[in-house]
């Protein structure tokens, strides 16, 4: 049905930057709010920042200040632009949308991930 597919992840020195990309493909009539979470090895998936249709963003106590999520709603698009990387921010990082595929169906999608490792 829909499928989201992040991209830009990599590796990047501590205090550097990076810009991840999450594109939704498929039949879709609107997507309400998309956001990032982001898993590190061992530890719980964590949602990272996330933004309703409209604009309105909330970021976690961790990055905020440092992330910047923003979207595009014509092309179905949601960015997260990481500065002032640190290794602690170190992790798979998914994206998360609820879309409606057709009438009346509201799922929750996410991406396969990308990883984003920050070296000291």
């Amino acid at each position: 049905q829909v499928q989201l597919v992040e991209s830009g992840g990599g590796l990047v020195q501590a205090g550097g930057s990076l810009r991840l990309s999450c594109a939704a493909s498929g039949i879709l009539f609107r997507i309400d709010t998309m956001r990032w979470h982001r898993q590190a090895p061992g530890k719980q998936r964590e949602l990272v920042a996330q933004i309703t249709r409209d604009g309105t963003t909330n970021y976690a106590l961790s990055v905020k200040g440092r992330f910047t999520i923003s979207r595009d709603n014509a092309k179905n698009t949601v960015d997260l632009q990481m500065s002032v990387l640190k290794p602690e921010d170190t992790a798979v990082y998914y994206c998360h949308a609820d879309v409606q595929s057709r009438p009346n169906l509201w799922v929750n999608t996410w991406g396969q991930g990308t990883q984003v490792t920050v070296s000291s």
